[in-house]
């Protein structure tokens, strides 16, 4: 018996079936068996039909009590069936399915599952759920089962196809925890909840058995990023950077540090001098002052003697990074470069000669720094910015331009810390958690879209006062599907309109590199007065003078990222707004607009997000190289996440029955190593 068994060749399936199984990620027996019910309902009570609920689905036994009848009404075939139990008497419906009328005999007695109707005097079900009250029953009379299907594929054949897997190849599936494991965390055995999960015993079991399976992805999540963490297999020893007095750094500072920057800093040059290699998260929100803290770090690497360098997602922000770094370090004697796509070859070649003979100590760019050509002399640390935006490959390609360097990546996207540990399990974090003092709260204000008008005279009176603003659209040009403004059209409809007396600019993902920059640029510089964009700002654009933004079809955006696109005003001492311009407005549009006029705090907002709209919207856990949750949900199973890592955490250090502990791991480690090769390689 085989688990990686072809579905096509398992009994009651065949080439037809096998395509529709595909198309939802059923190839094998063992894709089958770990194909989880999306929901579930609970058929198990037969209700007599005298005591069925209007408008509920519920489950009763009857029999056929006489012949179908057979009506057709402007092209649409009714098929009626009458049935009864000793209680009362009801009828079935179906439309378009005239063939029913052959499948059922006189006296036959079934049960049945459907949503209870009342129409004309009659009660009704539509298109039931029936199965012959004699044989065993997978679609009534129990918990039953719900899975998300594809067109030409239905729940009683997948149940059936399911079920028949279970009784042949239980048995195959093997455990991965010993007894004690499973003792000691309240587990049931893995053939146990496999079947229950699917058929369930009781909502007991149901409750165990998810609770297994949703445990079990959790820890081996977990034990692959500690493995990545601990590097079991690479010397964790790495440069040891001698402490080095920053108080000259520091004095050419305009501002002092906060208590949230500086634990962040200590944690950094902790780990910076302990000989270990350093592979750190820096998290703080927008404005918090993450660059600096980076600053500081790559001032201690290049005191010894090594270099830095900083790796960005858009030109435009290399050279704002680029600019001020250059400013602070020309009076410290550390000399900084510029690497990016748009420069010309003639100085490209140069700047890549000079950091690999070590003439430049922080270079600062963009995918430039990863490319193949570009070697440094001995670089002691590395940095990326925005991290989001590159895989783990890049960060990995970037991290290997030195030996055993030291990582520092940052990010804006604030992240409740318990899934950041999740998300970012192979790093150490380091969390900012207040904004410099002198920021101004951004006064935020969400309106319908009845008072556009309005929000647009508000921009006018800030850009006569000599401010900057931005408007940011869903979409870049008009689209037949989906309602939404979009920025070419917006643009146009400013440019001649309220705003034909200022300097407009458009910038849109659309456009070609050099072009976007351009207007970037001009923006920053303050040769445009409101930048009309979609949301290619949402990164890293620094324009202390812009104090309004407005969002267009703020419906149409995550919290998260509509407190990223906010965090691009408020950047100075002057009063910011921005205003949320909903066109629609649900129960959830309600609530999310409102959690963003509330607070400021990326983290409560992160939280909100992650709560209103599930953790699948809030962020794609595949594009963070993780392998795909099938049960567990980062934010309902996260005291389970918690148990898990401390589990996976006792796990690794066990001093108990060594000889017993170090074959279970082995084992584990072995009979998941394509799963946790998928998290170390990605």
């Amino acid at each position: 018996m085989d688990l990686s068994k072809p579905i096509q060749y398992v009994k009651g399936v065949g080439p037809k079936r096998a395509l529709l199984l595909k198309r939802i990620g059923i190839e094998t027996v063992k894709d089958a068996l770990e194909y989880y019910p999306r929901e579930y309902e609970d058929r198990e009570k037969i209700i007599p039909i005298d005591m069925l609920k209007i408008g509920e689905k519920q489950t009763f036994k009857a029999y056929i009590a006489g012949k179908a009848r057979e009506y057709r009404i402007k092209g649409l075939i009714i098929t009626k069936i009458p049935v009864k139990d000793g209680s009362g008497a009801l009828e079935l419906v179906w439309y378009n399915q005239p063939y029913v009328k052959n499948n059922f005999k006189l006296g036959e007695e079934y049960i049945i599952n459907g949503r209870i109707s009342y129409k004309y005097g009659q009660v009704y079900v539509e298109n039931p759920t029936m199965d012959k009250s004699d044989v065993l029953n997978l679609n009534a009379g129990r918990i039953v089962p719900i899975y998300k299907l594809t067109d030409g594929l239905s729940q009683k054949i997948l149940r059936n196809i399911i079920y028949s897997l279970l009784k042949e190849y239980i048995n195959e599936i093997e455990e991965i925890f010993d007894e004690d494991f499973l003792t000691e965390y309240n587990l049931l055995g893995i053939r146990k909840a496999i079947k229950n999960i699917h058929f369930p015993e009781s909502p007991e079991m149901l409750e165990r058995a998810k609770y297994r399976l949703i445990f079990q992805e959790f820890f081996i999540l977990q034990l692959g990023l500690n493995l990545i963490k601990n590097r079991y297999d690479i010397d964790k020893s790495g440069i040891k950077f001698k402490h080095v007095d920053l108080s000259e750094f520091l004095n050419n500072l305009k501002f002092t540090f906060t208590k949230a920057q500086d634990k962040a800093l200590n944690e950094i040059l902790n780990d910076m001098y302990s000989g270990k290699v350093m592979n750190r998260l820096l998290q703080g929100d927008v404005g918090s002052g993450k660059t600096i803290i980076a600053a500081a770090a790559m001032y201690v690497a290049v005191k010894n003697g090594y270099q830095a360098s900083i790796l960005t997602p858009t030109e435009i922000l290399a050279k704002q990074h680029y600019l001020s770094l250059k400013e602070l370090y020309d009076k410290l004697g550390v000399k900084t470069e510029l690497l990016t796509g748009s420069i010309s070859n003639k100085r490209k070649n140069l700047i890549i000669e000079k950091v690999k003979n070590g003439e430049i100590d922080v270079l600062v760019g963009t995918h430039s720094l990863i490319e193949d050509n570009v070697q440094f002399k001995n670089l002691g640390l590395a940095i990326t910015d925005e991290q989001h935006r590159f895989g783990v490959r890049q960060r990995a390609m970037f991290k290997n331009k030195g030996n055993q360097t030291n990582v520092l990546v940052m990010t804006a996207t604030p992240i409740p810390r318990t899934l950041a540990l999740m998300l970012y399990g192979d790093l150490d974090i380091s969390i900012i958690d207040e904004l410099p003092p002198g920021r101004k709260k951004v006064e935020t204000y969400a309106i319908s879209g009845a008072l556009r008008e309005r929000a647009y005279k508000f921009v006018v009176n800030e850009i006569k006062k000599g401010h900057q603003a931005y408007i940011v659209c869903p979409l870049i040009e008009d689209s037949q599907t989906i309602y939404a403004k979009s920025a070419e059209v917006v643009y146009e409809e400013i440019y001649k309109g309220v705003f034909k007396d200022f300097r407009v600019g458009l910038v849109h993902g659309g456009m070609n590199s050099n072009d976007k920059d351009k207007v970037m640029s001009e923006f920053v510089d303050g040769e445009i007065d409101i930048l009309v964009s979609t949301t290619v700002i949402e990164v890293g654009v620094n324009v202390p003078n812009a104090t309004v933004i407005v969002i267009e079809n703020a419906e149409r955006f995550g919290l998260a990222q509509l407190h990223q696109l906010r965090g691009r005003v408020g950047r100075s001492s002057h009063q910011s707004y921005c205003i949320l311009i909903a066109y629609s407005y649900s129960d959830v549009v309600k609530k999310r607009l409102k959690v963003m006029t509330e607070t400021n705090d990326g983290f409560k907002i992160a939280e909100k997000d992650l709560e209103i709209r599930g953790p699948g919207e809030f962020f794609g856990v595949k594009q963070h190289g993780l392998p795909e949750l099938k049960l567990a949900n980062l934010f309902d199973d996260i005291e389970i996440l918690k148990l898990a890592q401390k589990a996976v955490e006792r796990f690794i250090s066990y001093d108990g029955n060594f000889e017993r502990h170090s074959k279970m791991k082995a084992e584990l480690i072995e009979r998941f190593r394509d799963k946790l090769e998928g998290i170390i390689l990605n």
